[in-house]
């Protein structure tokens, strides 16, 4: 089956590090530490990637627990990505530039046996895009307009 729901989004920096966009009316900033040259006024981008599959399997989860009529009082998830930063630094590597590994731990609130939990956790990220995107190859291109 072919795309049929293409989901855009348009960003701009200027002078520093800032990077600003507008998604349907929510003003988002991405920055860097006052460390490497930024001014702090939000998360990084990879820090943003992270909280983006966390905040993807959170919100499958509540639409997972919805359609099965699971009372799901809360989901609290952590996501760790490991890697190496010489490559975005420019620096020499044999490591991939991107996280060399991304854990997700979750903890769910809900009337549900640990198995369940479980069976209910797995499902859940397998009907996530964000993590088949990251789990599977997905074509990006890149060009100049």
């Amino acid at each position: 089956m072919a795309a049929n729901k293409v989901i855009s989004v348009s960003t701009s920096m200027k002078a520093g590090c800032q990077v600003h966009a507008d998604i349907r009316g929510h003003k988002i900033v991405i920055d860097q530490p006052t460390q490497a040259g930024g001014t702090d006024e939000g998360p990084t981008p990879l820090e943003f990637f992270l909280f983006s599959l966390a905040g993807c399997i959170a919100s499958i989860a509540r639409v997972a627990a919805t359609q099965q009529k699971i009372e799901m009082r809360s989901i609290d998830i952590d996501v760790d990505g490991a890697m190496n930063p010489a490559g975005l630094l420019g620096k020499p590597t044999e490591d991939r530039v991107g996280f060399q590994t991304i854990t997700v731990k979750a903890q769910i609130d809900a009337d549900l046996s640990d198995e369940e939990k479980v069976k209910f956790f797995q499902e859940v990220c397998h009907r996530c895009p964000l993590d088949d995107n990251i789990m599977l190859e997905t074509k990006v291109t890149h060009s100049l307009v």
